[in-house]
């Protein structure tokens, strides 16, 4: 006969705050991955709050935030440890005393700190994707079991609690599916008209309604122009409405649709690279050809 599976409770809750916007799904996906202490791996397009995401569930459940940044040239074995033979050659040559014990040698990682931490903490995989293919499953003994053997002292390190782990990627290579399957999911959506106006009244509350109008009107109007290479995200658009602020532009400026403006004022926090400014450019250039 078969025994009924445990009924799966949340140990914690995470939710929108004052200045972090989260969708049902994300909150959802949180605190299932909380209560299966699974790690939660995140994709989206880069600037919807990712990485932001990690320091809201620290605060959210009351722990240390570990932020490990990955970067091409990461190896998984950096997040565990690293033993230092050149410091210990050196010394070794000046006759320091500190050579004779290697553990002296020993340079913790970030997913040591966690293990070691009194308290359970919130662990931040930064772009996971960054990092060689093998990157990932190169960690997957660890993050299953919460142990690893240090050779160099015959050492075993066990967490002292399971830490929430989240994990973010921006899609740029595909992870391995051995990773995958120990993973919860979520896909960040881009926020719709109605959402991403509570995320700016939330970093923005004094910003005049006018004014926020037409920048999001201008914004979504940028996303939606085909052959974009890099569409803009919702940190560009607080950048920007940042800009505006300060500048004190009126909302005319955006609501005008003069050819000269069809590049927006301040530009420069919207798109970020050459070829997205020369669309624009040619765009106001048949703007002008179809005036005449």
């Amino acid at each position: 006969m078969n025994r009924p599976l445990p009924e799966i409770r949340p140990v914690a809750a995470f939710a929108s705050t004052e200045t972090y916007i989260a969708s049902r799904d994300l909150e959802v996906a949180v605190n299932a991955a909380v209560t299966l202490q699974r790690p939660l791996l995140v994709k989206g397009e880069p600037g919807t709050g990712k990485t932001m995401l990690a320091h809201e569930v620290a605060a959210a459940l009351g722990m240390e935030l570990i932020e490990w940044h990955i970067k091409s040239t990461t190896k998984a074995q950096q997040g565990l440890y690293e033993y230092d033979a050149v410091s210990r050659l050196r010394d070794g040559q000046l006759g320091d005393p500190r050579v004779h014990d290697i553990g002296n040698y020993i340079v913790r990682g970030k997913l040591w700190d966690a293990f070691a931490a009194d308290k359970p903490v919130v662990v931040l995989i930064d772009e996971v994707d960054k990092a060689d293919i093998e990157f990932p499953n190169d960690l997957l003994l660890e993050l299953d079991r919460m142990r690893f053997f240090v050779y160099e002292t015959r050492q075993n390190v066990v967490a002292k609690h399971r830490p929430v782990v989240i994990i973010t990627s921006n899609n740029e290579k595909e992870l391995p599916d051995a990773f995958l399957r120990r993973c919860f999911f979520h896909y960040i959506r881009f926020p719709d008209r109605p959402t991403m106006e509570r995320i700016v009244a939330a970093h923005y509350p004094d910003l005049r309604s006018d004014l926020a109008r037409e920048a999001l009107n201008v914004f979504f109007q940028i996303r939606e122009v085909p052959g974009l290479k890099k569409k803009p995200a919702t940190s560009e658009l607080l950048d920007w409405l940042k800009l505006l602020m300060v500048d004190e532009l009126p909302a005319e400026v955006l609501r005008s649709r003069e050819t000269h403006v069809v590049i927006p004022p301040l530009h420069g926090a919207l798109l970020k690279n050459e070829q997205d400014v020369h669309l624009f450019e040619r765009i106001a250039f048949l703007a002008r050809r179809g005036e005449r």
